[in-house]
């Protein structure tokens, strides 16, 4: 799940403060070193926790899982070299290349594969993701819950050969299977039953090895000299945590940084100077959105009110004036990228006068009587501000109804997110694997995981259904297609944008390897200065 951060004054007081002498070396102490911020301090150390992008980008270089990702986003082997599927789709068989080595120096085996499996599975670590990415396992849900002591469907062949084995067809598992929360962790260094929250217990096989974690300030790795694909080129890796964009927009000005994300106010004063030349966009499969809980407002239960809502709200004023034009307006909740994506999905439209007739229709006429009521959103990034204020502000214009904002710490916005309790919110979601099943069954089917909003529609439910274990993908497209036609008349989430990223990139930056994803592990690159 990638969710994504923060980022406060004093926490960017604190990093500057913190970090102070990190940019004053010379040239030949930063050859290797590649020096990029983290918009918001690591929520987790733990893959078994972990659910937010920011920190997911930092972990992906130091574990990995049977599968990683591709530069054209398929799944390709990572600590498997190989595998086979049964006919029925039933049995996967992952053949682990020999020779792959923990940072602690100890061969991986098929045995720490399940060990891993089992630990993140364990119901006193109370992972948000393991259940959620990988239910399709014969026994999971059993361990998970407690009924269990080991995962039925993961069985150890011999050393360098795993089986697992599914309760039902499904599509898009090799996809679910690369999400962190199946890394392989050392036995002998991860606690079991626990959070890991030291460096030390940080042992996995990927390309680098941390070193470093100074809490809400910098994570250092260093690369793995014994990884498996081959040493990484570089030497270093320094994530300073710089919550706010107009600092870390000045630290890559003043050669401190070599690569930075920026926020959409920053770009069209690139424009026309030397820093332009270094601007690099990307697409990315995500949507934002503005969710509403049905569990917790009970107005929010009739669908005239989620319809007003949503027609309340000027998605083209929010992307062409306050994101400056640089993301595409979400019509649709599968984004681009992902297979079934349709640009001109029948999304309700802006239309202020019928937003009104429907509100009181559902007894507000005016918007006398609806509760007051208050919109969330994660601190420390402007777009989100500026966004979820211009929605509060619709909302009062067009169907006077009063919207308090509240600005959340991350990782607190998610706990209350994972507990229901989210009620009217600003939030994204990006693909974790490209199949609309991970926009629409996993987010908003009773047995989506992901639904924490109380939506509930068994049509949706049996087209989901139907779609998520068929095999041949020209069949499920439609299905999801249909599906996705009944969230958005019921207005069950009001699609706001797809998201595009703007990063600066150094001159001597290169050997990066992109996906739709996002960027992969730093195998190849290189910062030469």
């Amino acid at each position: 799940m990638r969710l994504i951060s923060f980022g406060v004054l004093g926490l960017v007081a604190l990093c500057v403060i913190g970090c102070k002498g990190f940019s004053d070396r010379g040239d030949a102490a930063l050859v290797g070193v590649f020096r990029y911020p983290i918009v918001t301090a690591p929520t987790s150390l733990d893959p078994g926790i972990v659910q937010d992008g920011d920190t997911l980008d930092l972990i992906q270089q130091i574990y990995e899982g049977l599968l990683t990702w591709s530069p054209d986003n398929e799944p390709v082997g990572a600590i498997a070299e190989s595998w086979d599927i049964s006919e029925d789709g039933l049995r996967y068989v992952f053949h682990l290349k020999k020779g792959v080595m923990f940072h602690s120096g100890r061969e991986v085996k098929a045995e720490d594969v399940k060990w891993s499996f089992e630990r993140n599975a364990d119901p006193s670590l109370a992972s948000p993701t393991f259940e959620a990415y990988l239910s399709d396992i014969v026994g999971v849900s059993e361990r998970s819950n407690g009924q269990a002591d080991e995962i039925e469907g993961v069985q150890v062949i011999d050393d360098y050969t795993i089986e697992i084995r599914l309760r039902q067809p499904t599509p898009y598992f090799l996809g679910k299977l690369i999400y962190l929360v199946s890394a392989v962790l050392d036995k002998d260094f991860a606690p079991r039953g626990e959070e890991m929250k030291e460096v030390s217990q940080m042992v996995g096989t990927g390309p680098y090895k941390i070193v470093q974690h100074e809490r809400k300030q910098m994570v250092v790795l260093e690369a793995f000299q014994d990884y498996h694909g081959g040493a990484p080129k570089l030497k270093k890796i320094e994530r300073m945590v710089i919550g706010d964009p107009m600092t870390r927009l000045n630290k890559y000005k003043n050669g401190e940084l070599d690569m930075v994300m920026l926020a959409r106010q920053d770009i069209d004063g690139l424009k026309g100077t030397e820093w332009e030349s270094h601007l690099k966009t990307f697409a990315r499969p995500a949507i934002w959105y503005i969710g509403l809980n049905q569990e917790r407002f009970e107005p929010f239960e009739d669908r005239r009110v989620r319809q007003a809502f949503a027609m309340a709200i000027d998605k083209e004023r929010i992307v062409n004036e306050i994101l400056g034009g640089h993301n595409d307006i979400a019509n649709c909740i599968v984004p681009p990228g992902v297979p079934g994506h349709r640009p001109d999905a029948p999304a309700l439209k802006f239309d202020p006068v019928r937003a009104r007739q429907l509100l009181a229709e559902a007894g507000y006429p005016g918007g006398r009587g609806f509760p007051e009521m208050t919109l969330t959103f994660r601190e420390g990034r402007p777009d989100i501000r500026g966004a979820a204020t211009t929605v509060a502000e619709n909302l009062g214009t067009h169907l006077n109804i009063t919207v308090h904002m509240q600005t959340m710490e991350w990782r607190a916005y998610l706990e209350k997110y994972n507990s229901h309790d989210q009620v009217f919110f600003h939030m994204r979601w990006a693909a974790d694997y490209l199949d609309p099943q991970n926009f629409l069954s996993h987010m908003l089917a009773t047995f989506g995981p992901e639904n924490k909003i109380g939506y509930n529609n068994p049509e949706f439910d049996r087209l989901c259904k139907l779609a998520d274990t068929t095999m041949d993908m020209e069949t499920r497209i439609p299905l999801y297609q249909e599906a996705e036609d009944i969230l958005l008349a019921d207005a069950v989430w009001i699609p706001l944008y797809f998201q595009r990223d703007a990063e600066l990139h150094r001159p001597g930056l290169t050997g990066l390897r992109e996906s739709l994803f996002g960027h992969l592990p730093h195998t190849t690159t290189e910062m030469k200065r």
